[in-house]
């Protein structure tokens, strides 16, 4: 193409850290000359490095789904910028975005992570991913995209799945915490969930696999997250007989830190949510991963689950079972660890997601000739 591809993206880059699976693909995408406009909050720390990428930034925050202004302001922006495609993450973005569209020849791309809430007999959808105007719907999840096509009159043709692929290159600096400063010896063998407090997450399960656990093992649990402290976890925290092995450590800045010091972490999630960015990162710091078998995380799975290990969605006994089978087993952790990073550096890299992006895109504008 002679012509390089115009791209107004509107999201939300609120820290590195979350941030950092979406914002890279827009650097990638600058390098091979995709001329990239991101609208966002000037307070993100991301602004600075799309900059020095040569991105053009604009500083908006969007505060209401349904805002008249906002819909002129995103309007006016697409017509002075003459954009080829406008991408939208956040919900806010989403519905203001598309109304900012009618008429314009722009294409319309949305964001989709978790295979849930967007229903054909539900009016609000179409305001949304269900909308008319909308010309294609990336997934995070193969899971996702099913979804979708599960709903009447939907076009399977509107999707395509694309991960937010990872980079282990952002984790090698990661130096393991001391874990004197857990109050956890060497010997001591550390299971880790990083999460927060929603009822998909499925804490509970996690907190009754450890009643199956002998007393007589040093294996500890470390529950990072913000609120984990409620009726329900702290009833089952009181009856378990491991109660002292369990520490809720709350919200944690350094928690990579912390993941790379663990010898397991744990997803024991019950229901449908996005391919879990916790468990990319525990992958790329070489720690094993136990996860349920939720459908949007079953991309990390190989077809001989050697690079991690999935256990049925709400039982405690086979969460329990397979921390047992990796706390006896070094060389098997080592195995599913070495495989996990494996999988992650081949199949679910941030490099193909960039790859890939630039392909719709490239796509996308061909349809508007």
């Amino acid at each position: 193409m002679n012509k390089s591809i115009k791209v107004l993206v509107i999201s939300d880059y609120n820290t590195i850290h979350t941030s950092r699976p979406e914002a890279e693909i827009y650097i990638g995408l600058a390098k091979l000359g995709i001329d990239i406009t991101i609208m966002a909050n000037s307070n993100s720390p991301y602004i600075k490095r799309f900059e020095e990428a040569g991105i053009t930034t604009i500083n908006y925050h969007l505060q209401k789904k349904f805002s008249k202004k906002s819909v002129k302001f995103i309007r006016q922006t697409l017509i002075k910028g003459n954009y080829d495609i406008l991408h939208l993450y956040t919900s806010k973005a989403i519905v203001n975005g598309i109304r900012a569209a009618r008429n314009l020849p722009v294409k319309v791309v949305l964001y989709r992570g978790v295979p849930d809430n967007v229903f054909w007999y539900d009016p609000t959808s179409y305001l949304k991913y269900l909308n008319p105007r909308v010309d294609k719907i990336v997934c995070n999840a193969k899971a996702v995209e099913k979804f979708f096509h599960k709903q009447l009159f939907f076009r399977k043709d509107k999707t395509i799945t694309i991960n937010k692929g990872h980079d282990v290159e952002w984790y090698s600096s990661t130096v393991p915490i001391e874990r004197n400063e857990l109050n956890l010896s060497d010997d001591d063998f550390v299971v880790v969930f990083v999460g927060n407090n929603r009822p998909m997450k499925g804490v509970p399960y996690l907190l009754k696999a450890f009643d199956h656990l002998s007393v007589d093992l040093p294996i500890h649990l470390l529950i990072a997250g913000d609120n984990m402290r409620n009726k329900i976890n702290d009833k089952i925290l009181d009856n378990s007989p491991n109660k002292e092995r369990i520490h809720f450590i709350g919200f944690r800045d350094d928690i990579l830190p912390i993941v790379a010091a663990s010898d397991v972490l744990v997803l024991s999630s019950i229901k449908r949510e996005s391919i879990t960015r916790a468990v990319f990162e525990a992958m790329s710091l070489k720690v094993p991963a136990i996860i349920t078998n939720i459908s949007s995380n079953r991309e990390f799975a190989d077809d001989k689950k050697e690079t991690v290990v999935v256990v049925p969605i709400k039982d405690e006994k086979a969460i329990a079972d397979a921390i047992l089978d990796l706390y006896h087993n070094p060389e098997k952790r080592k195995t599913i660890a070495e495989n996990g990073y494996n999988h992650i550096v081949t199949k679910l890299n941030n490099r193909q997601t960039v790859e890939q992006m630039k392909k719709l895109y490239e796509e996308l504008v061909l349809e508007k000739k």
